[in-house]
């Protein structure tokens, strides 16, 4: 069968049943552009997550080859409406009143079997209006750590965009050298980003500032009554995730407001990493030049891109100039909320459970000998129980004299062990591993990414039989640097 869509033509799948029920193509056309994806030349399947697809209801498709064409884009399913969507933003600080999916079509939406709707999405499925002179392609690489990043995210507990598929196009991209093409689904509970409201401020488009309120709070937040109580909900949402980030060693790498959801969900896993050696200044990202979004920055600009939000939200209130005080002291009180759930989340990690104000001076004593020893940050952590932790020092006598402060204070503690196990990660996608499988799928064997996966699937588990994923990377296999793939 073949259908169309604002010009152009696709193949609609026979087989593959997706339960679509969309919303979001409801909105007035200048949300979104809807056209189809590019169709590739030799789409073949490298990952299909049947859990998560269970979970939305989606029926297991016929065989890999269907599975391909539909999550390539070179087949569309039946009730989906692509588009790819409008959104502005500030990248490193400096506002672009356009952005949007320049390499992304959103499928349509799906009402999972939790009740919960979610969208779909197609990330590398070729250029749309808004793909500023790029391709609109991936390459493998991205694909295959954003699929592995956020799946072990997912499974580690934080709030996340997931995996749906990962498919290879049997084309080359262009990056500085031919680089094999892929197709990443994207199963998020919404694409709206602070810049999602930005553009509709910018532009000064009341009507559609107030539909996009409208709909942001029917589908996050019923309970909303007013922009100002939807300011606070993202505020809240958004500390919890940053400090979660923190309390994992991990790293963004690119806060921008288009890559911060109204939902509260972790988006776009491009140049992100895991730190191993602890600073509080790492940085990986090879875009963030002077640190901008480094491991300890981020909290200060979620609290920034928030203010960001404030200002877009503004109009909708009756009278936006007497909004300005009580927007501005909920920005102000973020960093205390971030703060207080930090501390929750690294008092957790070193076995108390109900942390006391003195705590935080013995965790900031921790990280600053962390710091100066190049310890681990996962494996001193997850040491604790086990008895290892001294192991990550250099010098020994730097954490023996933190550890006898410790152990007195977790003395009365339940089950202190039980605790930290739950909180700290034995097993976390490390650059340098997830560097190796990159370079193996890329020669065309799956086998490490597929290994990588399945043990990042249950990263609290002590698995023995799979030491060497959890061991720091050695001197010459330290990867300085992540890229966005773009």
């Amino acid at each position: 069968m073949v259908a169309a869509c604002r010009g152009t033509a696709y193949i609609e799948a026979m087989t593959l049943t997706i339960p679509f029920d969309n919303s979001y193509a409801a909105l007035p056309e200048g949300f979104y552009t809807k056209l189809a994806p590019t169709p590739v030349a030799r789409p073949s399947l490298v990952a299909f997550n049947r859990d998560l697809a269970d979970m939305l209801g989606i029926e297991a498709p016929a065989d890999d080859a269907e599975a391909a064409r539909v999550f390539s884009g070179s087949s569309v399913p039946r009730g989906a409406d692509p588009l790819a969507q409008l959104y502005a933003g500030h990248q490193f600080g400096q506002f672009n009143p356009q952005l949007g999916d320049g390499r992304a079509h959103l499928l349509g939406e799906v009402v999972g079997r939790d009740g919960v709707r979610r969208d779909i999405q197609l990330k590398g499925s070729g250029p749309t209006p808004y793909s500023r002179m790029g391709d609109g392609r991936a390459w493998l690489g991205p694909v295959l750590r954003e699929y592995v990043v956020s799946e072990a995210m997912h499974a580690m507990g934080v709030p996340t965009t997931r995996a749906l598929a990962a498919v290879r196009t049997g084309e080359e991209v262009i990056r500085e050298a031919p680089l094999p093409g892929a197709v990443l689904t994207r199963v998020a509970r919404s694409h709206i980003r602070v810049g999602t409201f930005q553009v509709f401020a910018a532009r000064r488009d009341g009507p559609a500032l107030e539909r996009l309120y409208d709909y942001t709070v029917a589908r996050h937040y019923p309970e909303v009554t007013d922009p100002g109580d939807l300011l606070a909900r993202v505020i809240d949402a958004q500390a919890e995730l940053v400090a979660h980030w923190m309390s994992l060693g991990f790293i963004h790498g690119v806060m921008n407001t288009d890559n911060c959801t109204l939902s509260g969900e972790t988006i776009d896993y491009g140049p992100c990493a895991f730190m191993d050696a602890y600073h509080p200044e790492t940085v990986f990202s090879s875009i963030d030049r002077y640190g901008r979004y480094g491991y300890a920055n981020q909290a200060d600009i979620i609290v920034w891109n928030m203010a960001q939000l404030a200002t877009a939200l503004l109009p909708l209130m009756p009278d936006p100039e007497a909004a300005v005080e009580p927007f501005t002291a909920q920005v102000h009180a973020m960093p205390e909320r971030i703060r207080a759930a930090w501390e929750r989340r690294f008092a957790a990690k070193i076995g108390i459970s109900g942390p006391r104000p003195e705590d935080r001076a013995l965790v900031a004593d921790l990280l600053t000998r962390m710091a100066a020893n190049q310890a681990d940050f996962t494996n001193t952590f997850r040491g604790l129980a086990r008895g290892t932790a001294r192991d990550e020092f250099t010098n020994r006598a730097d954490f023996d004299e933190w550890e006898t402060r410790w152990r007195a204070r977790i003395e009365g503690e339940a089950e202190p062990d039980a605790l930290m196990n739950r909180s700290n990660p034995a097993f976390i996608p490390r650059n340098h591993r997830v560097e190796q499988m990159i370079d193996a799928a890329v020669d065309g064997d799956d086998a490490p990414f597929h290994r990588l996966l399945d043990v990042l699937s249950r990263p609290f588990e002590d698995q023995p039989e799979a030491a060497e994923l959890a061991r720091a990377p050695l001197p010459e296999e330290r990867v300085p640097a992540t890229f966005c793939g773009t």
